[in-house]
């Protein structure tokens, strides 16, 4: 066989090997696999990073988490409003304070997040000078810091506003004496015999709220697929966790946008207790129009961006040129124009979710597929 004939069978070879997730019923996303870069058990999952399409990927039981090309777009889309909500419902995050010197007063807890991608983007708020972050399985932070250092890696971990605990984040809250200004759930998806589901039941939520500081208290969670779907698919937990949500605080605001890696629109829902000062807006419909963060213009939000966000070291440095690129540049894909696309759900979603008046309760889960 010539080394031409070689180099062919070489690349149909390639071709037996993929990576098959199911992503609805009947739905199933098939990947060209180039290379399993490492695999292990920990004592809560398997862990397995990979190499395809989509770059490096980080996939747990058989799920895909994150992926080099767009997990950005996840933990931007994720972490982002619910920080520039709170800083405007505390005053200090405001397009209108330009040049001003601002105290980092904000403290943000994120539960789960082993990839340390959320906090990444946490840690570029100057606002920000806390962050707590308890995650069950430390083999996926250890695993992503060797593997996956572009998700934040040794950045985040070195950073002295950046606490990791290792634990169960329910267990953490339940006990848990401090309060925070913004709440995010980086969490597993709530299916069955998983370790996430009782953050997502309205038991949780109760709770969760009695951590947040007034007024300023901002909550948000990952809320799995928020693509169309119908009546009869009881997997679908988008719309419960904003019923459930809306069953705990004043004002309960759902978006979403596409993840390539997903192979769909995944959703987010941000839950808060006051209105921005002055805005009397009614927030209680998921489909009501919605308050200053979810409706302000693009180039207020670019300002916002510009002026706020930073390299997340930046405030360790002495370097006269640390500030060298501004907030929109250091983003990659939130900014306003995109913040309108994530807060402006098709008609046929908003339909869905008014249909569906399910609630998660501890005694009443709701899985998703």
């Amino acid at each position: 066989m010539s080394n031409h004939e070689k180099s062919i069978e070489a690349e149909r070879a390639k071709s037996y090997f993929s990576h098959n997730e199911d992503i609805r019923p009947g739905v199933k996303l098939q990947i060209d696999l180039k290379s399993i870069i490492f695999s292990t058990h920990s004592e809560y999952q398997k862990i397995q990073v990979i190499e395809s399409a989509f770059g490096k990927v980080l996939i747990t039981d058989g799920k895909t988490q994150s992926a080099q090309v767009d997990e950005h777009v996840y933990h931007e889309s994720l972490v982002h409003p619910s920080l520039v909500q709170s800083g405007l419902l505390s005053g200090i995050m405001s397009p209108d304070k330009q040049g001003e010197q601002r105290k980092q007063n904000l403290s943000v807890f994120i539960g789960g997040g082993g990839e340390l991608a959320t906090a990444r983007e946490v840690l570029r708020h100057k606002s920000v000078d806390r962050v707590v972050m308890v995650d069950l399985d430390k083999t996926v932070v250890d695993v992503c810091k060797k593997y996956l250092p572009e998700w934040g890696g040794d950045e985040v971990l070195s950073n002295p506003r950046f606490e990791l605990i290792v634990g169960d984040a329910y267990k953490y809250l339940t006990e848990c004496k401090e309060k925070f200004d913004v709440i995010i759930m980086d969490i597993s998806d709530p299916i069955e015999a998983g370790p996430g589901i009782m953050l997502y039941t309205k038991e949780f939520y109760d709770h969760a709220k009695t951590l947040l500081n007034d007024p300023n208290g901002v909550f948000v969670t990952q809320a799995g697929y928020a693509g169309q779907w119908e009546e009869s698919d009881s997997d679908v937990c988008f719309a419960p966790i904003i019923n459930t949500l809306q069953s705990t605080f004043e004002h309960v605001v759902p978006y979403s946008t596409y993840i390539p890696s997903f192979g769909s629109p995944w959703g987010f829902v941000m839950a808060f207790g006051c209105s921005p000062s002055g805005s009397t807006t009614n927030l209680s419909s998921p489909s009501s129009a919605i308050t200053n963060v979810t409706r302000m213009e693009p180039d207020l939000i670019d300002k916002i961006v510009s002026q706020n966000i930073m390299d997340i070291n930046d405030d360790l440095k002495n370097d006269k040129n640390s500030d060298d690129r501004n907030g929109s540049e250091i983003l990659r894909f939130y900014d306003g124009i995109s913040h309108l696309a994530m807060f402006s759900l098709t008609k046929p979603i908003r339909q869905a979710i008014e249909k569906d008046s399910r609630i998660m309760t501890k005694d009443n889960p709701i899985f998703m597929y």
